[in-house]
């Protein structure tokens, strides 16, 4: 390909992304006043690693096949045949699990599959004059298929996620898709993610009266490591479609907050610090979380996250910590290049 032609393409692709990004931003302004959505675990993260960078990223990629969910366009050929299991412990008998599959086809090229399921335990059931009449499970199961593209310099991939709730024997179900793109430096360790999330229409309601929403998102971030430095630093900005981010979990918002808070509520930083090439240590900090979460003369915990992460011939293993008032919510992963175990003699 001449170099004209390419640079005129890559021209072309920037333009329309850009102009796809800002229609989707001018479309869902009106809704993203409102904070009552469901679907919420489609908003949990997949995996340790993300826990531990503070809960959101959709620039890093480096050795994570879970990075899919996060962005589509975070995945590459050199992660075809690995899988993963992840299992986010949250409070009480809630939890978090996610399978994760990639796979390079002959003909179609890499594709990435995912299950989620968050399982919110049994719930007691009453009747009108309040007589036990038994225990319901509760959960939430997302299936995922992704597949993903490269031009140049530039990555784009699309998810399509099927999501099924049951909340005590009501059930509502929807259907959304992802888009998102990634430029990689091809010498540095740099990387810059965008990504429109859960971008869809709800199937069925819970209920007649009920009025469901999917957890709409625009989030854009940046991965760099510097050249001479055993540190990878990573920022995420996110709800960019609504300005006014609520600060506490009823969806008030707080009408005194500085312009700089409102800034930062946006704003989610992860660190790396890279012990070994196998060994990293993970830091996070969400500024939301810590101001939604933390009570008045509380520690500051809320919104701190850590966690580490090494690597064993064909095997990476991951263990973050995220921190809340009530205690810490803790997540673990393994994940395995299959093509290694499965040709071995």
């Amino acid at each position: 390909m001449k170099s004209g032609h390419f640079y005129y393409s890559l021209q072309q692709i920037t333009r329309k992304w850009m102009m796809a990004t800002i229609v989707t931003l001018l479309v869902h302004g009106t809704y993203a006043q409102s904070d009552s959505k469901t679907f919420t675990s489609l908003e949990l993260p997949v995996n340790a690693i993300q826990s531990g960078l503070g809960g959101l990223n959709v620039s890093r990629s480096d050795y994570s096949i879970d990075f899919f969910q996060n962005n589509p366009a975070l995945t590459s050929d050199t992660l075809s045949g690995w899988a993963s299991a992840n299992h986010l412990f949250y409070f009480a008998e809630t939890g978090l699990s996610t399978f994760a599959y990639q796979h390079n086809f002959s003909k179609i090229g890499v594709m990435s599959f995912g299950i989620n399921h968050l399982s919110l335990g049994d719930i007691q059931g009453y009747d009108i004059v309040g007589v036990p009449t038994g225990t319901f499970s509760s959960g939430e199961t997302t299936i995922v298929v992704g597949k993903s593209h490269q031009e140049g310099l530039f990555r784009f991939g699309a998810n399509v996620k099927a999501i099924f709730s049951n909340l005590a024997g009501y059930r509502a179900s929807a259907l959304a898709v992802d888009i998102g793109g990634a430029f990689v430096h091809p010498t540095r360790d740099l990387s810059i993610g965008l990504v429109i999330k859960n971008l869809g229409v709800v199937l069925s309601e819970f209920s007649p009266t009920s009025t469901s929403q999917l957890p709409f998102d625009v989030q854009v971030g940046i991965s760099y490591k510097p050249e001479h430095m055993p540190f990878r630093f990573s920022a995420t900005a996110y709800r960019l479609s609504d300005y006014n981010v609520p600060y506490d979990l009823r969806g008030n918002t707080n009408e005194q907050v500085t312009t700089l808070d409102k800034v930062m509520s946006h704003l989610t930083f992860g660190g790396e610090v890279l012990l070994h090439k196998n060994v990293n240590l993970l830091l996070g900090y969400n500024f939301l979380k810590n101001k939604e979460l933390r009570l008045e003369n509380a520690g500051g915990g809320s919104g701190v996250s850590i966690g580490a992460l090494a690597r064993i011939k064909y095997f990476n293993f991951a263990f973050s910590r995220s921190g809340y008032v009530t205690g810490g919510a803790y997540q673990l992963s393994v994940s395995v290049n299959t093509n290694h175990i499965l040709t071995r003699k």
